[in-house]
């Protein structure tokens, strides 16, 4: 594991480090999380647009276009 170092105002620390004490945690493990997720979201991105793309191929309009009103209406249903 690679260490790195971040600046902070210090008070922002603190109440972060406070928090992560009452989740029984570390301030250093909520930021590995942290980054995991953040390093992982343009993944998540592209999975959830696989499966809008799977769902598109089960369902169709026959190339109708629906009028504002007329998916308001079948929304409402």
């Amino acid at each position: 594991m690679k260490d790195i170092t971040l600046s902070a105002d210090e008070r922002l620390i603190e109440a972060a480090r406070e928090r992560a004490r009452l989740e029984r945690t570390t301030l250093n493990e909520r930021f590995r999380e942290w980054l995991a997720e953040y390093a992982r979201e343009p993944e998540a991105a592209d999975d959830a647009m696989a499966v809008v793309e799977r769902i598109r191929s089960y369902t169709g309009t026959g190339g109708r276009k629906f009028t504002r009103d007329e998916m308001n209406e079948r929304g409402s249903r």
